[in-house]
C-alpha cells in the first residue's frame, strides 16, 4: 500500500523517518555513566534554583520532559513538588530511579520511560512543565507537537521553563529547510531569545537569559552555551 498519509500524526511519522531514531542514540548516551558529560551531574540547573529561591515558582505539580538521569526531577521532589518525569531512554530512566532511591525521594516522583508525546500521565494538569535539554533535540515538525503537550498539560497561570542551545554558542543554526534536506540535527539546535519568544509567543515570558555558569565547587549545574527561559501562561487560557 504507498497511500498510507491519511491524519497529521501520518504526516509527522513520515516526517520522523527522515531523522535518524533516536531512542538507541539515547540508551547509548547513558550506557557509560563515567564519561566524562557535564549533564551527568546530579546537580540541578541553576536556572530552576534561582526560580525558585526568588520565589517565581512554588511547590505545586511539576511535568519534567526528557527527565534524564532525573537530577531536576529530583530537586524538584525534594522540595515538595508532585513530580512525573518523562524519558524516551531506558537506560536514563533506569539511572534516574536510583538516583531517587538514593536521595530518599517518595512517592510523589514518578519515572515514565516514554516519548513526550505518548507518555500516559497521571493529571490531567501541571503547575510547571520543565524542559532541560529536551526541544533542542526534537525534530521542527515536532515542534507542532511539543506546542499541542504544553497546551494540553499546562494548567492555566503555570509555568513553562526551558532550557536549550543558545544561538552563537553551540548547536545548530540551520534552517529548518536545510535540516531535512541534511536529514540530521547535527547534534542539537540552537535557539535565539528571540526564536524562543515567537516558538512560545502564546505565553508571557519572565525570563529570558543565558545560563550562568558554575564552578566546579558549585551545588548547582551551569554551562554558558545554553539559554534559559521562564514563560507563564495566562490565568484565563
Amino acid at each position: 500500500m504507498n497511500r498510507t498519509i491519511r491524519t497529521t500524526e501520518d504526516v509527522l511519522a513520515l516526517l520522523d523517518g527522515l531523522f535518524p531514531p533516536a531512542e538507541p542514540f539515547w540508551d547509548r548516551f547513558y550506557a557509560d555513566r563515567s564519561a566524562d558529560r557535564p549533564f551527568f551531574t546530579p546537580k540541578p540547573d541553576e536556572n530552576l534554583a534561582s526560580y525558585l529561591d526568588r520565589g517565581l515558582l512554588a511547590p505545586g505539580r511539576a511535568l519534567d520532559l526528557g527527565c534524564g538521569a532525573g537530577r531536576n526531577a529530583v530537586h524538584l521532589a525534594s522540595l515538595g513538588f508532585e513530580v512525573d518525569a518523562v524519558d524516551l531512554s531506558a537506560t536514563a530512566v533506569t539511572w534516574a530511579e536510583e538516583r531517587a532511591r538514593e536521595a530518599g525521594a517518595g512517592t510523589g516522583l514518578r519515572f515514565h520511560r516514554a516519548s513526550i508525546f505518548e507518555a500516559r500521565l497521571p493529571h490531567a494538569h501541571y503547575d510547571l512543565v520543565y524542559d532541560s535539554g529536551c526541544l533542542h533535540h526534537l525534530p521542527p515538525h515536532r515542534r507542532v507537537s511539543y506546542l499541542a503537550l504544553l497546551d494540553r498539560v499546562l494548567a492555566p497561570g503555570g509555568h513553562f521553563a526551558v532550557t536549550a542551545f543558545a544561538a552563537g554558542a553551540t548547536g545548530s543554526e540551520r534552517t529548518d529547510e536545510e535540516l531535512y534536506r541534511l536529514g540530521a540535527l547535527e547534534g542539537g539546535l540552537a535557539y535565539s531569545p528571540d526564536e524562543l519568544r515567537s516558538l512560545f509567543r502564546e505565553f508571557t515570558p519572565l525570563e529570558i537569559r543565558p545560563m550562568a555558569a558554575q564552578g566546579p565547587g558549585s551545588t548547582l549545574f551551569g554551562v554558558p552555551f545554553l539559554l534559559t527561559a521562564l514563560f507563564r501562561r495566562a490565568p484565563g487560557r
